[in-house]
């Protein structure tokens, strides 16, 4: 039995909400999946906040229509698809879906689309391998303490520099 077409109507609305709220999609070719691995995907989605969903490309062709963003996912739309769409840790989500993919080495990820851009499979893995956001703040906090360190040394030098040279002149003059 199919689809009514309040239900389909439902399900438009409820991805054009997801598109709504993601930062970036991403389309993989689930055939060959089974439903324990696609558990095991969106489980590891969750916590980068992205959610996977399959459905129909001519319902998602309808949930895209008419919204610039998304658009050029259009291209995309062949076949079995999934569409991971994810708000937030755009770098963690890849990751698990990379994870993934290497652990079941049945999904392809076809392509993705960011801030309007379609991605190439060379920009999609470029994001995977960027640090999370977490390292890059503690990067960041590691470079500025090294500097206020290097700085607080340096202040301390002055009198302590001081105090032996006029150390050495006393003990030099005597």
């Amino acid at each position: 039995m199919g689809r009514t077409l309040e239900n389909k109507q439902q399900i438009v609305e409820e991805l054009k909400g997801l598109l709504g709220e993601a930062e970036m999609a991403l389309v993989l070719d689930y055939k060959g999946l089974t439903i324990k691995e696609m558990s095991d995907l969106r489980t590891r989605l969750q916590a980068a906040n992205g959610v996977c969903k399959v459905t129909k490309n001519t319902l998602m062709r309808r949930a895209i229509d008419g919204n610039s963003a998304w658009s050029e996912l259009d291209s995309l739309l062949t076949g079995t698809n999934a569409f991971v769409l994810v708000k937030g840790d755009v770098g963690g989500a890849v990751k698990a879906v990379q994870s993934f993919q290497k652990d079941t080495k049945k999904s392809e990820t076809k392509g993705g689309l960011f801030e309007g851009k379609l991605l190439s499979q060379a920009e999609i893995k470029a994001i995977g391998d960027l640090p999370s956001k977490e390292v890059l703040m503690a990067q960041i906090a590691g470079a500025i303490n090294a500097v206020a360190t290097k700085v607080a040394v340096g202040i301390n030098e002055v009198p302590s520099g001081l105090a032996r040279a006029l150390n050495q002149h006393a003990q030099s003059g005597s």
